[in-house]
């Protein structure tokens, strides 16, 4: 035998201990740039609460800048595309590992979060298509305004077939983001048996805050403290 084809297998393990090393970097990186994103949407959404006035301002000051606006938007769509995309390959390779499944799993050492993420993800995936065809293209929103956010978030979630999609879409990415945030660090090798408790908590504390901040909107569109001329003094 020779030495190429004795060393064949052990080369190939460490290649792919390689590829999944880089796809899984790939993955963190992309994973935080999305996590940026989606804290910098929830502080602009929130601007709903001070009113009609905020919000739209809000909204003209990134339709004005269409170099900012679409330099974000480009990288997001890279971002998405690279995370998907990785996801799928890491899949294809962990079952390609094992083809049989186990008899009996144990999943002492996993939560619900970590063991839905490859369903979590095309689900989240379908409503981010949706979100934008409601709230930024319009066209799937029966008032939709070009220039009046504000009357489109609040009539657009005082349809509750909307809000609950949303409540349930939002519950998702933050499943999706407890296990992802945490996970992020470890891929990036900043774990470590003291910290990475902490680290695990620190995630599903921003899911929830990030859950409370998003369903909010809609919770106070429906109830009636969002109105279309404005926020109900309370």
């Amino acid at each position: 035998m020779s030495p190429a084809a004795a060393a064949g297998p052990s080369s190939r393990t460490q290649g792919l201990f390689s590829a999944n090393i880089v796809k899984k970097a790939v993955m963190a990186i992309t994973g935080f740039i999305l996590f940026g994103f989606v804290t910098g949407h929830l502080l602009g959404n929130l601007q709903v609460f001070l009113g009609p006035d905020r919000l739209n301002a809000y909204a003209a000051f990134l339709k004005s800048n269409l170099e900012i606006l679409w330099g974000v938007r480009i990288v997001m769509l890279i971002s998405v595309l690279a995370h998907i995309i990785v996801t799928v390959q890491l899949y294809s390779l962990k079952t390609k590992a094992r083809p049989v499944a186990y008899v009996r799993k144990d999943n002492a050492h996993s939560t619900g979060a970590s063991r839905s993420m490859y369903l979590t993800g095309p689900m989240i995936a379908a409503f981010i298509v949706y979100h934008l065809l409601h709230l930024t293209v319009g066209v799937v929103h029966p008032e939709f305004s070009e220039t009046d956010v504000y009357s489109n978030v609040v009539t657009g979630f005082q349809q509750w077939p909307i809000s609950l999609a949303y409540v349930v879409a939002i519950g998702l990415l933050c499943l999706h983001l407890s296990h992802g945030i945490s996970s992020m660090f470890q891929t990036l090798g900043i774990a470590h048996p003291r910290h990475t408790p902490r680290i695990k908590f620190a995630a599903r504390a921003i899911a929830i805050l990030f859950f409370i901040g998003y369903v909010s909107i809609p919770v106070a569109a429906l109830t009636g403290l969002l109105t279309p001329a404005g926020p109900m003094r309370l």
